[in-house]
């Protein structure tokens, strides 16, 4: 039999950088040296080019400028600045002048402050910055996670062992949360930040008919007092650790909640959870894995009677469309934690249909660097 003649494989054909196609060839030009510097001369894309180039040198100084947010705040600069314009020396006091200077026109730069005729005083935004709440204490609590991202290769290839993971022990279990004052470092910050979360939550959700709201792993009960103060008619009842029970007593009795408020103590990886007809779950999910997650909502679900709902709020990741508060600030914040994971509102929902919820809605945040929500209802 002839044999046909050996024809050597042909190698398969390679893609142009980027690949191939429309978006490909704009890639490919974007990635262009020569027309970068092309466009950058040219009035038709000069205006884009610089923008782009903006953008894009923001990104490379980000880790500077938090460096600096940090400094203005942990030597008291803001706070030292509502007294009024000061000089450089009154303003940051204890350092050489030239470096103060240096500090005081970086925080110009970020818009924090603005100089007059060699004073400094804040801008609004600077002023807006002491008034958030829980914003400057969050700021201060950042040295830890800036030390944790400090090589963030490292981080990513799990070689190094995280610091915000010793802070939170909270996510381990009970057991880790002994300490009074671990306990009170942890529900201190918590509350600190979490006026925001339930302002957003509260503009979300209506709970002026609801008979009683029970708040799991609601710490000192921020949550539940905020909405105490908006609402008159449901009973609070809170769930959480032993050792934040005492804090919780005082905020509700500082705010003339105590007659509304009962505390039941307890783990809700250990414990049965109180029944009530509404249940909430504020800045939880995010602390723990997905088993842990799984593990709770289904004990949820079995907790609540028939027609009884759920609500979770907390920050999320924009899913299709990523966010830089959900996508990367605790995104990496919950990888740092490494029990906790940032997750998108699909994807709580699909965890409460796993556990048994029906009715699950996603409402649109109000501001979702503040907070997303996510309800649910039990049906049968």
């Amino acid at each position: 039999m002839k044999q046909e003649p050996c024809v050597p494989a042909q190698p398969a054909a390679r893609k142009g950088k980027f690949g191939r196609g429309p978006r490909a060839w704009v890639l490919r030009l974007a990635a262009s040296e020569r027309f970068q510097s092309f466009a950058a001369k040219t009035p038709f894309f000069a205006g884009k080019a610089r923008r782009e180039g903006e953008e894009m040198f923001d990104l490379i100084a980000g880790f500077v400028k938090s460096q600096v947010l940090f400094a203005l705040v942990e030597m008291d600069v803001l706070t030292r600045l509502t007294e009024g314009p000061l000089t450089p020396a009154e303003a940051v006091p204890g350092i050489p002048s030239r470096n103060a200077i240096l500090l005081l026109d970086a925080g110009c730069a970020l818009g924090l402050l603005r100089q007059r005729k060699g004073r400094y005083d804040l801008t609004t935004r600077g002023a807006a910055l002491l008034g958030v709440p829980g914003v400057v204490p969050m700021i201060r609590h950042h040295s830890v996670m800036y030390r944790d991202m400090s090589d963030p290769v490292a981080l990513l290839r799990g070689e190094i062992q995280p610091e915000l993971a010793r802070f939170w022990p909270y996510v381990f279990g009970a057991g880790a949360a002994q300490d009074p004052d671990t306990a009170r470092a942890y529900s201190d910050l918590m509350a600190d930040s979490q006026k925001l979360v339930a302002e957003d939550t509260l503009r979300t959700v209506d709970f002026s008919k609801d008979e009683e709201v029970l708040d799991i792993g609601g710490g000192t009960g921020a949550f539940l007092a905020a909405l105490g103060d908006k609402h008159a008619e449901p009973k609070l009842h809170l769930f959480d650790l032993p050792a934040v029970a005492p804090g919780a007593e005082s905020r509700f009795r500082a705010g003339g909640l105590d007659g509304r408020a009962t505390i039941t103590a307890g783990s809700f990886r250990d414990d049965a959870i109180p029944s009530a007809p509404t249940m909430t779950l504020v800045r939880v999910l995010y602390d723990h894995a997905d088993e842990t997650v799984a593990a709770l909502l289904k004990k949820v679900h079995d907790a609540l009677p028939v027609g009884g709902r759920l609500i979770v709020s907390e920050p999320m990741t924009g899913a299709a469309k990523p966010t830089v508060a959900g996508d990367i600030y605790f995104a990496f914040y919950t990888f740092c934690m490494e029990t906790g994971r940032a997750r998108s509102q699909a994807q709580i929902a699909e965890m409460l249909d796993a556990a048994g919820f029906t009715d699950i809605e996603t409402p649109t945040p109000k501001r979702a660097f503040v907070t997303s929500v996510v309800t649910a209802r039990k049906r049968s």
